[in-house]
């Protein structure tokens, strides 16, 4: 089985291109699933449905999430569906197999004036401090994820029409950025990258002080570190920031359709998620203006 777990993470690495965090993430879920298999003596090909069944039974019985569950059962589809393409199994096990339903998690989120507290941590009297803020500012103005940020790089940023082109594997997309965050991002630039690059091949927007591409790690960091410093209890990380985006961003009436284009969400009931935290003004206006409500 270890053979055939490699040449599928092999497929899916090359063939596929998928992204290194979803290529752990397979990895991880298939061999926990093998070694369940070892420890109750089962021979992967010969699983069958109630198999499957039993093991997804047996993740829940230890304590294991929906989603986790959900997301088990798909790396092993995968596999499984793999080896059928290779003729190494006659039927896929997991064919007919639901998911388990995901109770879907009310985000969390800060209030505005959470946000002007975080965003005002950052000073601009050093290299850091510079880059701080222009790259809180950034991750509030477009609401991308943290991946895509660290991403990006500087010919990415078109600052004189103000916005910034988000390139994803299958699609890009194209994000306003607001007037503090051009002024704060041009700082940042003229002012404190040009010097922390050691190398002009460097095309990251947002580097380190050692003048390379800038990592989650980075950047989830720099965020708890400000978080600190506001003293905000809530948990704070650049996901919440994403949150903060499209929930102000629906509050202060923004079309839920541009919300989801902006997020990049290729479905919006993802988006919609946001739903329950607009305003109970904007409700008002709708209850008046509105000639059925």
């Amino acid at each position: 089985m270890q053979k055939q777990i490699k040449n599928f993470l092999d497929f899916i690495e090359k063939d596929k291109k998928v992204s290194q965090n979803t290529l752990q993430s397979y990895k991880r879920d298939i061999l926990q699933y093998s070694d369940y298999l070892d420890e109750n003596k089962i021979n992967y090909l010969k699983v069958d449905e109630d198999g499957i069944k039993d093991y997804l039974t047996y993740m829940n019985d230890i304590g294991k999430k929906s989603s986790t569950i959900s997301r088990s059962l798909a790396s092993i589809r995968s596999f499984y569906q793999y080896l059928l393409r290779n003729k190494k199994i006659k039927r896929d096990p997991t064919n007919g197999i639901q998911s388990p339903k995901i109770e879907k998690r009310v985000p969390s989120v800060l209030t505005s004036q959470e946000v002007e507290l975080l965003l005002e941590q950052p000073k601009n009297v050093d290299l850091k401090g510079i880059r701080d803020k222009a790259m809180l500012e950034f991750a509030y103005a477009t609401g991308m994820k943290v991946t895509e940020i660290i991403s990006l790089d500087i010919d990415d940023v078109n600052l004189q029409e103000g916005f910034v082109s988000c390139r994803g594997r299958d699609k890009s997309r194209n994000i306003p950025l607001g007037t503090l965050s051009i002024k704060a991002l041009k700082d940042y630039i003229e002012n404190s990258r040009n010097i922390l690059i050691k190398d002009d091949n460097v095309k990251a927007l947002f580097v380190n002080t050692n003048g390379q591409r800038l990592t989650r790690q980075g950047f989830w960091k720099i965020v708890k570190y400000y978080k600190e410093q506001a003293h905000i209890n809530k948990d704070i990380t650049p996901h919440i920031l994403r949150h903060s985006f499209a929930t102000h961003l629906l509050q202060n009436g923004a079309d839920l359709k541009a919300i989801q284009t902006m997020l990049g969400h290729s479905d919006i009931s993802s988006t919609q998620i946001y739903m329950q935290f607009q305003d109970a003004t904007i409700q008002n206006i709708y209850k008046k203006a509105h000639p059925r409500a």
